[in-house]
């Protein structure tokens, strides 16, 4: 089994529900079919109930396995605007204003999640990037101790070394585009209970660099061991070492030489990139000149799951970020 029917099978034994708010979108409405007919999770469309009845029908999907809701004219809306109205209200918003974001499906979806309704939501197929975040960040909010949200990559490898099917997470490969040492820090958290509650996998993790154990003096290298310095603070039961260049990171040969005595060098599964330059390349190389499958980006950091998706997703592209995202409550 791979790791991603791993992953859906895990979400079929917990049984969850997962909000997709671009419900008039024919992908959305086929990811809906797949996930309840094959038991992955329950399913709340949002929006105009004509025009996913009108596509429901298109795609053979019965309407009775899931959950249609209008945000328009919902009985919802006036605890969903108090609730925003009480969590802006510091920024300005009024009751008016936040009667009307709430009509607008990432929010209305975001704020299911909120309130405990699903258990994650999923968008982006239409959206942009910004635009889901903007609702996650606003609505839900960030985990207790991370400062910011930031986008992992699953990469799988279909041979590293001896090993098939090889997992590495990698981040942030998506969102901040210069971290400073807390948020790398941040990141590095994040990233490493990812790994755990995909994989079921103890992350060990690089902070990666030029430089190995002080082989080269420089800012970012400095960056680099302050982030490793707070990351151990404040979880010290963590596996996490740095500065190391990706060599030392995952080849033992390499670790043995460059970083002795390490209990990550030479085993690293979770790689922290110092920004999203190398982050970004680093897994779009590993995606076309090694073969890797990557899956993501799987947005972390946020209090209770809301995932993002590339608009040039397809609808299996939906249904698996649906299965980690119920997969990220925990």
């Amino acid at each position: 089994m791979n790791i991603l029917d791993s992953i859906k099978e895990k979400a079929r034994a917990k049984k969850r529900k997962v909000v997709l708010p671009e419900g008039t979108e024919p992908r959305v409405i086929k990811a809906a079919k797949i996930l309840v007919e094959q038991k992955i999770a329950s399913v709340v469309l949002l929006g105009n109930k004509d025009e996913i009845g009108r596509l429901a029908a298109e795609a053979e999907l019965n309407l009775s396995l899931v959950r249609v809701i209008d945000p328009s004219v919902s009985e919802l809306i006036p605890d969903f605007a108090k609730t925003l109205f009480e969590k802006r209200k510091h920024k300005g918003i009024t009751e008016a204003q936040a009667t009307e974001t709430v009509k607008n499906v990432l929010f209305f979806g975001a704020m299911m999640v909120e309130k405990g309704m699903v258990d994650g939501c999923v968008a982006g197929s239409v959206n942009t990037t910004g635009d889901v975040m903007r609702a996650a960040i606003q609505v839900i909010g960030l985990a207790p101790g991370i400062n910011t949200v930031s986008g992992a990559f699953m990469m799988v490898l279909p041979k590293f070394r001896d090993e098939e099917n090889k997992i590495f997470m990698y981040a942030d490969s998506a969102v901040v585009p210069n971290p400073d040492a807390a948020q790398l820090a941040s990141i590095a958290v994040s990233t490493a209970e990812t790994m755990y509650k995909l994989t079921g996998q103890e992350p060990r993790v690089a902070m990666l660099s030029f430089s190995t154990r002080g082989s080269a003096k420089h800012e970012d290298v400095d960056k680099v061991l302050e982030a490793l310095a707070l990351v151990r603070k404040e979880h010290p039961e963590l596996k996490v070492d740095g500065e190391m260049q990706l060599d030392a990171a995952i080849i033992p040969e390499i670790a043995s030489r460059k970083a002795p005595g390490s209990d990550v060098a030479g085993k690293a599964n979770v790689l922290i990139f110092p920004d999203l330059d190398a982050g970004n390349i680093g897994y779009k190389l590993t995606e076309r000149l090694a073969g890797a499958t990557a899956t993501g980006p799987i947005v972390q950091g946020l209090r209770l799951p809301m995932n993002d998706l590339s608009r040039g997703c397809s609808a299996q592209d939906i249904v698996d970020v649906s299965a980690i995202a119920v997969l990220m409550k925990g």
